[in-house]
């Protein structure tokens, strides 16, 4: 029953998600936000809607590993499994943002991470504010970048400029329904199976639900890969561990301190975050730069597998 939950819970999710950055999308056209800001902002916030509920709900239901393994996993499951498989398929250019900005910024947020865990075994509300204006920080100076570059956002489906207001309220309804009841039944079937199976709580968050909340950014990309469109962006992938470790972590903390309750987030789990970003540097100069080609696509997949593994 309680794998049953978890495969509920996570449809709820990516369904909730989608109805959720949908209307987010429709209601922003309606207030003139610029359709940039829009895919650099909404967007980003509302695809992370789901691990938030997920985090959030673990916290308040006392079970703080599942609420900091849930973005610790999905960060490196968005680099080693979905980054990963999409080059296996086809090869990913890979832009100079990538190390001017992106990379830096998402290092700076890993290392400042761990270092707010590991000081005093907590995430505390104020760390939380300081996450929270980091990312404000860090958007103020895309947003401005972006529009120097004039840069167009192609992610942003421009037919939701024309939905009404009656349709983006029901749209809102059914995706923070979704999401609610989604992280509910995840996080309670996730801790009944860590407990039938004799195994932490942590365990199951950086490897079951990690993997699931990764799954509609992988069948994106796949997708994408396979038509031969323009796959999911190094960028994207990048911005959402900002964003996982920011907005969830950040957002979550503020509402609940989120303590360190298993020796393992710091002496494993968020040392193979912080290997997965840091080999993505080295594999974007190596030869061929600025290409992350097949072998490099295998490379990434096989780490993501042995991390598995190790962790089982």
């Amino acid at each position: 029953m309680s794998v049953f939950y978890v495969i509920i819970g996570l449809i709820l999710l990516v369904v909730g998600g989608e109805f959720l950055v949908r209307s987010s999308i429709g209601l922003s056209f309606k207030l003139s936000i610029s359709k940039m800001v829009i895919g650099m902002t909404v967007v980003s916030f509302a695809t992370s809607a789901p691990e938030l509920l997920v985090s959030l709900q673990a916290a308040l239901d006392g079970s703080p590993a599942i609420a900091l393994n849930n973005v610790i996993g999905s960060n490196i499951a968005n680099i080693g499994l979905v980054l990963g498989i999409t080059a296996i398929i086809g090869p990913i250019a890979v832009s100079k943002d990538f190390y001017k900005l992106n990379w830096p910024v998402m290092m700076l947020f890993s290392l400042v991470l761990y270092y707010f865990l590991w000081n005093d075994n907590v995430l505390t509300q104020i760390e939380g504010i300081i996450l929270l204006v980091g990312l404000a920080v860090f958007l103020f100076v895309l947003i401005r970048s972006a529009r120097k570059e004039d840069i167009s956002i192609e992610e942003v489906d421009d037919s939701l400029a024309e939905i009404g207001y009656g349709k983006i309220f029901i749209w809102l309804l059914i995706g923070g329904v979704a999401l609610y009841f989604g992280s509910e039944l995840l996080v309670n079937g996730a801790k009944d199976i860590a407990q039938n199976m004799g195994i932490s709580e942590g365990v199951i968050s950086i490897t079951m639900i990690a993997i699931g909340t990764s799954v509609p950014e992988l069948a994106a990309s796949v997708i994408a890969a396979i038509k031969g469109e323009k796959a999911i962006s190094l960028g994207n992938l990048i911005g959402s561990n900002i964003f996982n470790i920011a907005s969830v972590l950040g957002l979550t903390a503020i509402i609940k301190e989120i303590p360190v309750t298993e020796a393992q987030i710091l002496s494993r789990d968020i040392f193979w975050m912080l290997g997965f970003a840091a080999v993505l540097l080295l594999l974007v100069f190596l030869p061929k730069k600025f290409v992350l080609n097949r072998f490099k696509g295998v490379f990434l997949f096989l780490g993501y597998i042995l991390f598995i593994y190790l962790v089982l």
